[in-house]
């Protein structure tokens, strides 16, 4: 085993004759131990020879190479040194006048000394034409001809050279001086001798050798470092022991019967015996590859990752059972994981149980978590099925007695179901499909199971006579699938049956145990109290859905001044408060109403339905809009008064209300808003207008502050968009943002009303919207100018009859002939009690529409109605003839006055003939007078 973890370290006994003392210390102890630790025997030691040649044949090929490039750089630098001097010199000012002076020797000189020590030259020389010498370093060299190569100079060019000159073997720079005709006059030369710059050379050849020999000692100690950690990994060991090493380390991991490994610290396996690749079926190529990606499963591969020791720790790989050990590394060597593996295949069968139940503990787990995600009776269903498959069944089916699917109690057990959800089977009705009603027999498991209130278990589906009754065609087709097997699990909530889970088992999954029924049970009554929630949730929606559609417009009346489409799409959390009505009034005007209860539930809709009844009363008194809604602020108010003081009660605050009045015949329409976003008109030539509405607060907030409204003058053909809040507003999503995005879906080429209601619908509907939506659009239309016809009337009785014989004849150009009669009787009972009790100014005016519209209005603001006159009185019959012959008829006021308008039916037939207009009269023992009271409270 020595050989397999490690040779240790063996100590020689000190001989006889030694040196050493103990507890003495001596400068040898180290050198020795070094020497013997890097003996030429071991692999480190021979390692530390060929790293040292290497280095000093590195160092002294460096050291050649520097002193040469010194001398050489030397050089070039004395030739620049020499060049610059005789450049600077010949190029001095007064060169010329020295040279042309009685004595050029006096003059020159001392200047040249002076830039032979500046530039750090041996001597600047100066000569004539002819080649005597002016100045030189040496005074005996002045007046003597100059030898040398300066026949260049002499012809103008400047050179640079080595020269043997007086001064010895010279780096000279030669340049010529020219007179101001370009003739060359002087030669100026710098001279530097190659002794000198030796010397420079000389003087640099110590630093260069300490540094060689620096460098050399530098890198004997990184080698020696280098070295004994190679010392430390190898134990000492010599080439041939290593070899003997590994050849016993192999012998011994591919003989033993233990599965072994190694594992680095970054996770990477470094070695696999051959039992450990056969226990893990690791590939070929497993070494150096990371132990993540060998295929093992996770809890083996964070055990071999991880940083814990373990002890015969049980694992699963494939169908073996390992015990693994893992242990770590000595401290000095590297940071890595020895771990054993041990085959323990006889405890498969007991670690197999425990895992099933692991795994079943986790599918309740998750079970719990998946199952009643919704409140949906169907969905819930279909997420129970979902769980099971495959982890429990290969098949799973789920049946619902009908009155549950409608959110309903079950009356009582019953055999009778309708499949709900079938997960397993792809494309494959084998089985009944989902949504058929299924009448189980009394011999089928299911029928039992729902009688008794406990699950039936059928191991072997081919000997249940029972279930293969239900249909024999079937049974027999579900049996060549590979069904075999079956748990019918009822779903009990309250101690009621709700339904079944039917578990099936097929091909080679194993039947079911009488251990997996109580698994059954548990998985079903989860399910079904889910189940049960979802189906008092779907009661009470479906009965909040009805109320809230019970209250909304079922249809849009039929009228002319507006074509209109709308749309209305409740929250996914509940119904909600959202209504609209389109109402119309008299005059062919039409009253456009959006209103908003905040919250969700019966009670917003309970109260929607109050607040639309209210409006719709309230629009029968033909009031202008900022009165209608102050009128239904202060029934909020009431309402909210008369409910706080009931203990439980809840108010209706928070409602908002958006009323507008469109009249065709003049293109006016009046808003008035409590609390409601403002509507938007969308002009034929598609540019979207958002009106500014006086702000007033939400309904029951005001505090009996009067209501403002605005009026706008619509083009023909625009379309009014009214709507609720949730359609651009939720949490995710700002007002303005909202709006904006509005804004672009009316924008563009004209569209009908059903088309916009389909583009804003597409473009700002949320995928779940939390709030309830409710949109309007309505398409302007103006009356035809030649429909309408309009007289002024004198407060003159004679009056009367040149108007009524006028309307008379354009009833009559409009083809309306056979209702003259009516209409004629109607115009002049209502003009007459104009002229009577009305003041000016007397209006009348006749429109054809959908009927045959009569309007008279006057300055007085007093309203005539019925009352039953005396069998004595003369008069007082007029209002009842109009009521007799009008399908409406009523009054409203405006800033001036009074409209007292009737309305009849094209058709005719709306009151008696004229035949029988007398005998009417005459049978009335207590006649209805037509007038009201005056203004002093007499009767008219």
């Amino acid at each position: 085993m020595q050989q397999f973890f490690g040779r240790k370290r063996r100590r020689s006994p000190k001989s006889p004759g030694s040196d050493h003392v103990p507890g003495r210390w001596s400068a040898r102890g180290p050198l020795r131990r070094l020497r013997s630790r890097l003996s030429v025997r071991s692999l480190a030691g021979q390692v530390f020879l060929l790293q040292l040649a290497v280095v000093v044949l590195v160092v002294l090929a460096a050291l050649v190479a520097l002193v040469v490039q010194a001398r050489r750089d030397s050089m070039a630098d004395a030739r620049n040194r020499t060049l610059t001097a005789a450049q600077t010199f010949a190029n001095s000012p007064g060169l010329q006048a020295a040279l042309e002076s009685p004595d050029p020797t006096a003059s020159l000189q001392p200047g040249a000394e002076a830039v032979r020590r500046a530039a750090g030259v041996d001597a600047i020389i100066v000569y004539r034409q002819d080649g005597i010498t002016l100045t030189h370093s040496d005074p005996k060299q002045i007046g003597k001809h100059v030898i040398g190569p300066y026949a260049e100079a002499a012809a103008g060019k400047t050179f640079t050279r080595t020269f043997q000159g007086a001064l010895g073997l010279s780096v000279i720079s030669a340049v010529p001086v020219k007179d101001t005709g370009g003739s060359v006059v002087a030669i100026v030369s710098s001279v530097v001798t190659v002794g000198n710059v030796q010397d420079r050379v000389n003087q640099q050849l110590p630093v260069l050798f300490g540094v060689a020999a620096g460098s050399l000692a530098l890198a004997a100690g990184g080698s020696a470092l280098v070295s004994r950690r190679l010392q430390r990994q190898t134990h000492g060991l010599g080439p041939a022991e290593m070899t003997r090493m590994y050849e016993h380390h192999d012998a011994v991991l591919h003989a033993v019967r233990e599965g072994v490994l190694i594992v680095g610290g970054d996770g990477r396996l470094l070695l696999a015996n051959d039992e450990a690749r056969r226990l893990l079926d690791l590939p070929d190529d497993a070494e150096r590859r990371p132990v993540a990606a060998l295929g093992l499963n996770a809890e083996l591969t964070e055990l071999l990752t991880s940083g814990r020791p373990a002890t015969d720790e049980v694992h699963l790989a494939g169908d073996r059972l390992l015990a693994v050990n893992k242990r770590f590394t000595a401290a000095q060597g590297p940071a890595s994981r020895v771990v054993t593996l041990r085959d323990t295949t006889e405890l498969q069968a007991l670690s197999g149980r425990a895992e099933t139940a692991r795994r079943r503990l986790q599918l309740l787990y998750d079970a719990g978590v998946r199952i009643g995600t919704t409140l949906d009776v169907t969905r819930t269903a279909e997420e129970l099925a979902e769980v099971a498959v495959p982890r429990f069944a290969d098949v799973v089916t789920v049946e619902l007695l009908d009155p549950v699917l409608h959110g309903e109690e079950p009356s009582g057990a019953s055999t009778e179901m309708r499949r709900t959800a079938v997960v397993g089977l792809e494309g494959d009705h084998l089985l009944y499909p989902a949504g058929s009603l299924i009448r189980f027999v009394p011999a089928h498991p299911t029928a039992a199971g729902a009688a008794e209130g406990r699950a039936v278990r059928v191991e072997d589906l081919s000997a249940s006579e029972g279930w293969q009754a239900q249909d024999p065609d079937r049974a027999r087709r579900v049996l060549e699938h590979g069904i075999h097997s079956l748990i019918v699990v009822p779903l009990r909530a309250r101690g009621v049956v709700l339904g079944t889970a039917h578990y099936w088992r097929a091909d080679d999954s194993e039947p079911f145990e009488e251990e997996d029924v109580s698994f059954a049970e548990e998985l079903g009554a989860r399910a079904a109290v889910c189940i049960d929630n979802a189906r008092r949730y779907t009661r009470e929606h479906t009965m909040a859905v009805a109320l809230q559609r019970s209250l909304l417009p079922s249809r849009v009346p039929e009228q002319t001044a507006l074509d209109v489409a709308y749309r209305y799409l409740p929250a996914r959390a509940g119904v909600g408060g959202d209504w609209f009505d389109v109402i119309p009034l008299s005059g062919a005007r039409v009253a456009l109403v959006v209103g908003d209860v905040v919250g969700h539930g019966l009670h917003a809709a309970a109260t929607m339905g109050r607040l639309r009844t209210a409006v719709h009363n309230f629009s029968v008194l033909d009031v202008p809009p900022e009165e209608l809604l102050g009128r239904v602020d202060e029934l909020v108010a009431q309402i909210d008064n008369d409910e706080d003081a009931d203990d439980g009660g809840q108010g209706i605050t928070g409602a908002t209300c958006l009323y507008a009045v469109y009249d065709p015949a003049s293109g006016q329409l009046a808003v008035a808003t409590a609390g409601h976003p403002g509507p938007a008109v969308v002009h034929p030539d598609g540019t979207v207008h958002f009106p500014q509405l006086p702000v007033s607060p939400p309904l029951g907030l005001g505090a009996g502050l009067p209501v403002e409204s605005a009026e706008l003058t619509v083009p023909e053909g625009s379309r009014l968009v009214l709507y609720t809040d949730g359609l651009v507003e939720d949490r995710d999503r700002d007002l303005d943002v909202g709006l904006a995005a509005l804004r672009d879906a009316l924008s563009g080429p004209d569209r009908s009303p059903e088309t916009t209601c389909a583009a804003v619908v597409d473009a700002l509907m949320p995928d779940r919207p939390r709030d309830d939506i409710a949109l309007l659009v309505a398409r302007t239309h103006r009356l035809d100018p030649t429909r309408i016809a309009e007289w002024q009337v004198p407060r003159d009785p004679a009056a009367v009859s040149p108007v009524r014989a006028a309307c008379v004849r354009r009833i009559r150009e409009w083809g309306l002939g056979h209702i003259d009669f009516a209409a004629e009787l109607v115009l002049s009972e209502l003009v007459t009690n104009a002229v009577h009790y009305g003041t000016e100014p007397i209006t009348v005016r006749i429109v054809r529409d959908r009927t045959l519209i009569c309007e008279v209005s006057d300055g007085s603001s007093t309203s005539p109605r019925l009352r039953r006159a005396k069998v004595t009185d003369e008069g007082g019959r007029g209002l009842f003839l109009v009521a007799r012959f009008a399908e409406r008829w009523g009054t409203r006021y405006t800033p001036t006055g009074k409209v007292i308008w009737a309305e009849l039916s094209l058709h005719g037939g709306a009151g008696p003939s004229v035949e029988g207009l007398a005998e009417l009269l005459l049978a009335e023992e207590e006649p209805l007078s037509g007038e009201g009271s005056g203004e002093d409270g007499t009767a008219r």
